[in-house]
């Protein structure tokens, strides 16, 4: 089992930036590929970002590209949403998950944090 908690999450004006936090417990953090997907109302969960085990590949959805960057402290054991030129369509509940393989599909990954909010007024 992984144990994962989000934090960071708040009300920002357009153009702002945010730092999300993961923090994971449990089980082996390196044995774990993570990522960060979000939830808007009325929407399906989308992927964001993700990241390899050691941090040495991340992939991003086109729709953050250039304004967020994953990284991951695998010392610390969590992971990190940097959010820059914030939007309000960036409006969402973002989650961060962990899974055994890197990919932005949600059905492949195994356990979930509970959710941050990020609203972005405009």
């Amino acid at each position: 089992q992984v144990q994962l908690v989000e934090s960071g999450g708040g009300l920002v004006q357009a153009g702002g930036s945010l730092r999300l936090s993961c923090a994971a417990s449990g089980r082996t953090f390196t044995s774990y590929a993570m990522a960060w997907f979000r939830q808007a109302p009325g929407n399906e969960r989308e992927f964001v970002a993700s990241i390899s085990r050691s941090g040495s590949s991340t992939y991003y959805a086109d729709s953050v590209k250039g304004r967020f960057t994953i990284s991951r402290d695998n010392a610390k054991s969590t992971v990190y949403l940097q959010l820059s030129s914030l939007q309000p369509e960036d409006t969402a509940v973002y989650y961060c998950a962990a899974g055994v393989s890197v990919t932005n599909l949600w059905s492949r990954y195994d356990y979930w944090g509970q959710g941050t909010q990020v609203t972005v007024s405009s």
